[in-house]
């Protein structure tokens, strides 16, 4: 490994897919880039872990929108945007109704008239209206009313109609914890990107993704180093001068923040650098929930029958936000399939259960009854997964469990976050650069949510606004360096 030097123009802190991105940008614009990684492995929660009997696991591989493909040909390769591909076969599964759809735009429509009766018109002009409240416009501009929520959404062009506000409502519950109480316009990215043309992955794997997107930041002169944790952001004069690591002072002119938004601010800034009103606004932020996941493998030389590629299921009779994130009671989860299709070379079938959690429900157990409730999430598991693949149990040869505790662990994501912040969020993740200069934060899927694709974007745009910082500072004779 290359020492570390003692100068950069950027230190990255946290090598999730904004951070990666975000330092890929700048090292194609010429900056001098280290990006720091406390964990062994990169990606964030976009990565996959080994285990016994040749077993690998993806973390976070279960779905994105097409979008990602075009961004990943934009600001990756051509090679990795190859590489992502269709999940046509998405079901959901419960007491009000059993479909499979493709979450493209004509099969939602299709679903929503013939299954479910919903008017044409109504159909056409709910689909219009989420393109129209679409407010990630340039430069991340906030649309001017965010005060009508998705629940009152919903009842606007479905009125009295639980089981359609179930349908178009409880996969995006699944995929990041929101609710019918936010705001309206998050719902109108996240199902807007998704029904554009369906929901795809990488096939390969991630340890195939990060192993390209290292060549290509490597092959950019961006410096990576992994098992290093940041102390301290240095701060003087309102701007930051460098940051502690290991003990020992590395100056750069600008941070770019991929860590937890209220850690960034609190711990390695310092509250002291900032104005009490901000501050007020930091300590009431809410952190998005957490989640579960159950990782299964199957025996080698075993197969398990195509029942899709994502499963959405609950027992519950009605949608209920709140009684998704009970992980305890496991009253709802998703499994992801992973065949051969999905990881060409390795013969080998994995299955990914994930279930919203709560902090709370986890975090406050004595070890061995935590033990006990990890045992009996994976057997509860196992047991809603023989509905769908009976005989199953008999093929599985590795089983374990993650919970909220387990992300906090790896991550240092308060309350073991899966998704970052709630909305309001983005606003103080956005004037951060205001409070401090050369400070900047890539955001989180939960402020995007888009997922793997809205990481990504903010990553460039952080990145963007910090070059412009650069640059503004480079002509006012502060210094700086690019190469050439």
């Amino acid at each position: 490994m290359e020492p570390l030097q003692s100068e950069y123009d950027v230190v990255v802190i946290g090598s999730g897919l904004a951070g990666l991105t975000g330092a890929n940008q700048l090292g194609k614009w010429g900056r001098r880039v280290l990006l720091l990684e406390q964990h062994a492995n990169f990606g964030g929660l976009a990565t996959c872990f080994h285990r016994p009997n040749g077993h690998i696991f993806d973390v976070s591989l279960h779905g994105f929108p097409y979008g990602m493909k075009k961004c990943c040909r934009k600001y990756w390769n051509q090679k990795i945007a190859d590489s992502i591909i269709q999940l046509p076969r998405i079901r959901l599964d419960n007491p009000q109704f059993d479909v499979t759809s493709t979450f493209e735009i004509n099969d939602f429509s299709r679903l929503l008239t013939e299954r479910f009766q919903a008017s044409p018109e109504k159909v056409d002009q709910f689909f219009h209206c989420l393109k129209e409240i679409d407010f990630y416009l340039k430069g991340l501009e906030l649309h001017s009313d965010t005060s009508l929520t998705t629940g009152q959404l919903l009842e606007e062009f479905f009125p009295g109609r639980p089981d359609i506000h179930r349908l178009l409502m409880e996969p995006i519950t699944y995929a990041n914890g929101s609710s019918p109480n936010e705001p309206a316009v998050t719902y109108g990215v996240v199902f807007g990107n998704f029904l554009n043309q369906g929901i795809f992955t990488f096939q390969g794997g991630t340890d195939n993704l990060l192993k390209e997107m290292r060549k290509e930041l490597e092959k950019n002169r961006v410096q990576l180093k992994n098992q290093i944790r940041v102390e301290k952001i240095l701060i003087r004069n309102g701007k930051v001068t460098g940051i502690i690591v290991g003990g020992q002072e590395i100056r750069c002119r600008a941070v770019l923040s991929n860590a937890n938004l209220r850690k960034t601010i609190t711990d390695l800034t310092g509250e002291e650098h900032f104005p009490t009103d901000y501050l007020d606004q930091v300590r009431s932020m809410r952190m998005s929930n957490s989640s579960c996941q159950v990782y299964l493998g199957i025996r080698k030389g075993e197969e398990i029958p195509d029942v899709g590629d994502v499963i959405f299921t609950s027992t519950l009779p009605h949608y209920d936000p709140e009684a998704l994130c009970r992980s305890r009671e496991l009253n709802s989860q998703s499994f992801s399939f992973y065949s051969p299709k999905i990881r060409p070379g390795h013969n080998r079938y994995t299955i990914v259960a994930s279930s919203n959690a709560l902090w709370e429900d986890w975090a406050d157990l004595p070890e061995e009854e935590y033990r006990a409730e990890k045992q009996k999430l994976i057997q509860k598991t196992i047991a809603n997964l023989e509905k769908y693949i009976p005989g199953v149990t008999d093929k599985i040869d590795h089983q374990e469990a993650a919970t909220p505790r387990t992300l906090a662990r790896y991550t240092g994501h308060e309350k073991g976050a899966s998704f970052g912040t709630k909305f309001e969020g983005l606003k103080i993740s956005q004037s951060l650069p205001k409070q401090i200069g050369g400070l900047f934060h890539t955001g989180s899927a939960g402020i995007i949510m888009s997922g793997w694709l809205g990481t990504v974007t903010y990553g460039v745009i952080a990145a963007h606004n910090l070059e412009i910082y650069l640059d503004s500072t480079q002509k006012s004779g502060e210094g700086g360096h690019r190469d050439d």
